[in-house]
């Protein structure tokens, strides 16, 4: 078999052609056609007022955090389970982050987990819709409510997926987008910034471009902000893809219900949850294996690896990485957050890129059962 690849891109003759557009039409007066014509179909995928193109997810939860006035002395709530870049913004504006844990069913923040780690200095909380899932949003919502607490949805992971009948992104007071290489719609590198809040917007495209207001005299800084804006070609990329996202999306779902088929009735392999309320993205095809198999997540990528198949690790909880684990915010986590540290070292991520085939899923099943001695 080929080498197979964790993730990559589904790209046409459509993203061809808009890109060729932007690079030879998008400069002087069209210099920002396409980041436009991006912002305003994004904001009205998510029917929202505001959309905010950016570099990267990364780059909107900071903003996201300026906006919201999050500072030295707050702290933010942020799920174990998550690539740092959801919580490392958090540290950018001075506040601390505080780790807690998952739900065991859709491995993301526990409704409860959040509402044990509130204390009189919680100024927000992120939510991760971890591999293209939703956490229990109403429960959220009542929490933040109840205590004044932002909300700050990163659906880095999750475009295309929806909450009871509302998109991935919407269900806080922000919500910020990932286009990575790898992501379901991608611009390379990439982000967006979603909000009904006009407050809320005016502040991010204040920090976005150097603290500079739109429509002001040139060169009038206000404030000291940030370079955060997206090239046209990104923007014309981004464009062509957002116009297939129901394509995209469906295709991440078909290649995810193939290897749900070939690991049906398999005892000790947990797939990606979907409530009936939730349409789930299936950004990552993760399996959670059970621990009497004997195989942890890096000596299972390794097996794989011989096989010529990429995986990815499941997310390692962040108070365990070294960029946490000294603080005293990590100590303590362990038992505090045990779904979180459970799943963590036997979740592992299978290849779901849009060149995924049947053959290849079947090929990649097989060599799943080979490494677990299922046959």
């Amino acid at each position: 078999m080929e080498h197979i690849y964790v993730s990559g891109p589904s790209i046409t003759e459509k993203e061809i052609k808009y890109v060729t557009d932007a690079v030879t039409n998008a400069w002087y007066g069209n210099a920002n056609i396409f980041n436009k014509r991006f912002e305003e179909a994004f904001a009205a995928y998510h029917g929202m007022k505001f959309a905010v193109a950016l570099p990267s997810c990364t780059a909107a939860i900071h903003l996201a955090l300026l906006a919201l006035d999050v500072h030295e002395g707050d702290e933010v709530i942020v799920p174990e389970l998550t690539w740092i870049a959801s919580s490392a913004p958090i540290s950018y504006v001075g506040a601390t982050p505080i780790f807690a844990d998952v739900d065991a069913k859709t491995w993301c923040l526990s409704a409860e987990s959040f509402e044990q780690c509130i204390t009189p200095r919680t100024k927000a909380v992120i939510t991760v819709d971890l591999y293209g899932n939703i956490p229990d949003m109403d429960a959220i919502r009542t929490i933040a409510k109840q205590h004044g607490i932002a909300i700050i949805e990163d659906a880095a992971e999750a475009v295309g997926a929806s909450y009871k009948g509302c998109k991935a992104g919407s269900l806080g007071d922000i919500g910020v987008f990932s286009f990575h290489g790898s992501k379901t719609l991608t611009t390379g590198e990439g982000g967006m910034l979603i909000t009904n809040d006009d407050a809320l917007y005016e502040r991010v495209v204040l920090y976005r471009d150097h603290g500079r207001r739109p429509g002001d005299k040139m060169f009038w800084n206000h404030e000291v902000g940030y370079k955060y804006k997206m090239s046209s070609l990104q923007a014309a990329l981004g464009l062509a893809q957002l116009e297939r996202i129901d394509e995209l999306v469906e295709r991440k779902r078909e290649i995810f219900s193939h290897y749900a088929a070939q690991l049906s009735g398999v005892s000790g392999i947990t797939l990606n949850y979907e409530a009936s309320d939730t349409k789930n993205a299936y950004w990552m095809v993760t399996a959670i294996l059970d621990s009497d198999f004997g195989l942890d997540k890096e000596m299972l990528s390794v097996a794989m690896a011989k096989r010529n198949i990429d995986t990815r690790p499941f997310f390692y909880p962040l108070s365990s990485i070294p960029a946490y684990s000294d603080t005293p915010e990590a100590q303590g986590t362990i038992d505090r957050n045990p779904v979180s540290y459970r799943i963590s070292p036997y979740g592992i991520n299978l290849p779901c890129g849009m060149d995924m085939t049947e053959e290849k899923i079947k090929y990649v099943c097989d060599s799943l059962k080979e490494c677990l001695n299922l046959q």
